[in-house]
């Protein structure tokens, strides 16, 4: 069996993407239609990068009790978490700041941007946030999650974003009396045992 290719990964994320969005016998919550192909999505890309393909595992609605949220996702790689993962509905967008402050969105974002490493994707564009920054530019996908199906293509960049998200590690502290990782705020209790 032929390993799969970037585009093709790309291309049967949306063609199972557009499957389950577009179903016709019954309809269910858009983004929740998208944790399955997604997590698909990242495990192609990770075997596509010379990973083993039980290297990555993304665990669902894990609370992350310091920010009384709860991401979508939590994502370890070779068990040792990495970071979160919180998904929209296509259309939505991958930037959070842009989210009526006033709103579900908004009020969860003011939580999240505590987080040291956080992937944020409504299937169409995704973004990685480091602390409440935005790490190098939004990742636009060609096409549309909803109607382009295996049509459905990306930029390489989505490569390193991908990338740059599943290779953090927190930075060890200084002094014995410093929290172990990068974040000015909130340290999540899940990141302590990393250091």
């Amino acid at each position: 069996m032929a390993s799969k290719t970037f585009a093709g990964a790309i291309s049967d994320f949306g063609a199972d993407a557009k499957s389950k969005l577009k179903n016709a016998a019954i309809k269910g919550e858009p983004e929740d239609q998208l944790r399955n192909p997604l997590e698909t999505l990242l495990h192609d890309l990770v075997q596509i990068d010379g990973l083993p393909p039980k290297a990555i595992s993304l665990v669902g609605e894990t609370t992350v009790k310091h920010l009384k949220s709860r991401p979508d996702f939590a994502v370890t790689v070779h068990k040792a978490l990495v970071g979160f993962i919180e998904v929209k509905r296509p259309g939505k967008g991958a930037d959070p700041r842009k989210f009526p402050k006033d709103s579900h969105d908004g009020e969860q974002w003011e939580k999240l941007k505590f987080l040291p490493n956080l992937l944020y994707t409504d299937g169409n564009a995704f973004s990685l946030w480091r602390d409440g920054e935005l790490v190098g530019k939004i990742v636009h996908l060609e096409g549309d999650v909803e109607t382009s199906g295996a049509k459905l293509a990306a930029p390489t960049t989505l490569v390193p974003t991908v990338e740059d998200f599943l290779q953090w590690k927190p930075i060890p502290p200084k002094t014995s009396g410093q929290p172990s990782r990068s974040s000015r705020r909130i340290l999540p209790e899940a990141y302590i045992w990393l250091a």
